[in-house]
This record gives C-alpha cells, structure tokens and sequence, in this order.
C-alpha cells in the first residue's frame, strides 16, 4: 500500500488545512476559472479534491463539479458542505488510479495542492492518461507541483521546521534519491504533548520530462506559470502550474 493511501488522516489532515491560506485559495480558484476557460454549466474534474477546497467555490460560480480524494475523512467533510448548500458536486473517496469513474466527459480537471508528486514514473503514465480519457477534445487540465527537479534541486535542504497554524510543528529530514528520483522524507508533527511521525515518498520530474509524459497520454503543455499572476516559469522557481490541453 502506497504511503499517501493512509498519510492523510489525523495530525497530518489537520496541519494540512490548517496551512491552506482563504485568500490563496481564493485566488487559485479565479486562476483555474481562467485558464482552464470555464463557462457556466462547465462539467469539472478535480482530482485529489481533499475536504474541497476548491471544488466548493467553483460549485458556487454554477460549474459541476466532481471531487475525488483518497481520505475519507476529507470526503466526508467535503459531502456535508456540499448538502449544506445543495451544490452541484458529487463527491468520490477512493483512489483515483484504480477506481471507475462516473460515464462523464470533461471539459477540465485539475490536480492542485502539490498532490502531483505521488507516483512513480509508471504510475504517472497511467495517472496522466486517465485523466486524458476524462477531458473532451481540447479539454484543459491544470497541475500544481513544488517537485519539478527545477525547483527542489537548486535549494534542497536536508532538514526543514516549520510552524503550521497556532499550535503545530511541523519538522522534516529529507534524503534525495538521485538514481530513482525520489525524495524519501521523515516528517514529525508536534501539537502539545501529541506526536505523529510518517514517511513518505514524492517523486522529482524535470519540466522536459514530465511534458514528454503527458504528450505520450495525449496532453499538450501550452503554459508553465510560476504564479498565479501569469509570470512564466523558470529556473529556481518554487512551484509551477502546468496547463496542458487534450489534442483534438
């Protein structure tokens, strides 16, 4: 079993959401409205959706939405907001590599919150061609990562800290694989006399390679912005926001 099929579950889940900036957010949510180029009524996938951080903001500009998480935690917060105020979302917990999806076509998806970082290059492949088999001819998709080799490899640090919220820390010792890829991470999460320890696996892909493995499943990167502003990405950047388009 992968380490991220059980990772987002109590300390981790709350030091999560609690890291999630509203006006952040907020702006991501105009950003994916823009550059995915949503209309009103606009079926939308969003994959690894959590607790629906964006899915539920696009819901209330009038777009469908679907959400898919592997927590079922995040998944049943995301359902009760959604009953809440009668959204038009419909809400899968599972995995997304192995589950059958709803008989929906797209016009976008979007996998936000660095979550593109999980598989192997295998497993990418798949992961990229089932979300090529979800979208339309000339559906959009959007992908969030802090894992390009361009971004972590220029400023890798073996040990971080940070605070998380009020009342978390959160303490991470990381060791670059450089024949496979990978960094395998010990992450601590401290609140008051509670300490959660988890390990996990995140996979570094170069610009040029991850965009050679999405043309193979069918999608075209267009755009790499490192911000959501539009500044164009380059070396050194933190993070990127691809936009790829399914061929016609």
């Amino acid at each position: 079993m992968a380490w991220y099929h059980t990772f987002f579950e109590g300390l981790p889940q709350v030091a999560w959401k609690q890291n999630q900036e509203e006006e952040y957010t907020d702006w991501e949510v105009d950003f994916l409205a823009d550059v995915l180029e949503l209309t009103p009524g606009s079926r939308v996938l969003d994959v690894m959706a959590g607790y629906g951080r964006h899915a539920l903001p696009l819901a209330r500009r009038g777009y469908e939405l679907t959400g898919v998480d592997i927590s079922e935690e995040y998944c049943d917060e995301f359902v009760q907001a959604v009953e809440a105020e009668d959204l038009s979302v419909t809400v899968i917990a599972g995995d997304f590599t192995t589950l059958k999806l709803p008989d929906i076509i797209y016009e976008a998806a979007y996998c936000l919150g660095n979550s593109f970082s999980f598989f192997p290059r295998e497993e990418m492949g798949l992961f990229l061609q089932k979300i090529a088999q979800q979208l339309q001819p000339g559906g959009r998709f959007v992908a969030h990562t802090q894992l390009l080799a361009e971004s972590v490899l220029p400023h890798f640090q073996e040990r971080t800290w940070m605070p998380v919220g009020e009342d978390i820390q959160y303490l991470a010792r990381n060791e670059y694989n450089a024949t496979e890829g990978f960094i395998q991470a010990e992450l601590t999460y401290i609140r008051d006399a509670e300490r959660v320890n988890r390990e996990i696996r995140q996979y570094v892909f170069t610009l040029a390679e991850l965009s050679a493995m999405m043309r193979q499943a069918g999608l075209t990167v267009t755009e790499v912005f490192s911000s959501l502003d539009g500044e164009p990405f380059a070396l050194g950047d933190d993070q990127a926001y691809l936009l790829a388009v399914k061929g016609q």
